[in-house]
């Protein structure tokens, strides 16, 4: 499918764009490798190259440094290859972090990795009763959160980061497996508070990893949203993180580069391709830390 922006393209590219200070946590991955399969992405009997996967991440390091946002680290843990995907390490707001619960057993042990993390950096833990896989599935958006469902977190997880964070959630069911977290078929392209308060939010999304229903809700709260092609889609091009002006992504997202040109935002290309074999990309790779102390 192609998608057609409802902005002209003299009114998008006349738009000025604001880049947002970030603080993010990662995790180097020393330990990546892909032993076993939990999502369509990871399969054991591919090799894997640790040391490749320690160079692309290091262009997103050095990516996010060079652009002026904070990077803090948490420690990889051996048996954990899945670490480096913070994004799903949990949820923070205003110095509160919503732990983790992850639904695959061979998953589980990050969880306290990631809350004893938090705990000793300063932030208020809200310890999860629900299982929930963090910023993969909940995105904030202005002043709501978008809280994905259908193949990780569960519905009840919405109502429990909705009762610890007093926000307006909005659910919304990923069908495709491919697509499996909200932050594989949603990005977040602007910032949540620019000069003067609040601005408009404003997203990116894949029509086709949601049901019917969820397709209409995203249509309604975000007429002027970016819908990427399915083949932009489907190298995890919305994987991706944005400051408000600058939107890393994957080089081989030609078409939702062009979209994002279209708009007034600067993208910029970052290659994951090694950790995609584990089904992550530069969003999960990627944990935004907001407020908190320093």
């Amino acid at each position: 499918m192609s998608a057609t922006p409802t902005a002209t393209t003299a009114e998008a590219t006349s738009t000025e764009r604001v880049q947002q200070h970030r603080r993010y946590l990662m995790c180097r991955p020393v330990h990546f490798t892909v032993s076993y399969s939990i999502n369509p992405w990871m399969e054991p009997s591919r090799p894997t190259d640790t040391n490749l996967a320690l160079q692309q991440w290091q262009s997103l390091y050095d990516t996010y440094t060079s652009l002026g946002h904070e990077i803090e680290l948490i420690d990889p843990v051996e048996g954990l290859p899945d670490m480096v995907y913070t994004a799903n390490g949990g949820f923070v707001i205003d110095g509160v972090a919503y732990g983790p619960k992850f639904r695959f057993r061979e998953r589980a042990a990050e969880a306290p990795a990631f809350i004893d993390w938090f705990a000793a950096s300063g932030f208020e833990v809200a310890e999860p009763v629900e299982v929930n896989e963090g910023e993969g599935d909940f995105l904030l958006v202005g002043d709501t959160i978008l809280a994905g469902t259908g193949f990780r977190s569960t519905g009840d997880s919405h109502r429990e980061v909705g009762e610890v964070f007093a926000r307006e959630v909005v659910s919304l069911t990923l069908v495709d497996p491919r697509f499996y977290h909200l932050d594989t078929a949603i990005a977040v392209l602007d910032p949540v508070e620019g000069p003067g308060g609040v601005e408009k939010a404003n997203i990116a999304y894949l029509p086709t990893a949601f049901d019917e229903r969820s397709q209409a809700i995203l249509r309604e709260r975000y007429p002027d949203a970016i819908r990427v092609s399915d083949s932009d889609g489907s190298v995890f091009g919305l994987n991706s993180a944005s400051d408000g002006k600058n939107v890393i992504i994957s080089p081989r997202a030609v078409g939702f580069e062009a979209q994002l040109r279209e708009r007034g935002y600067t993208p910029v290309m970052v290659d994951l391709s090694e950790l995609l074999l584990g089904g992550g990309g530069i969003k999960c790779c990627t944990l935004e830390l907001r407020g908190g102390a320093r």
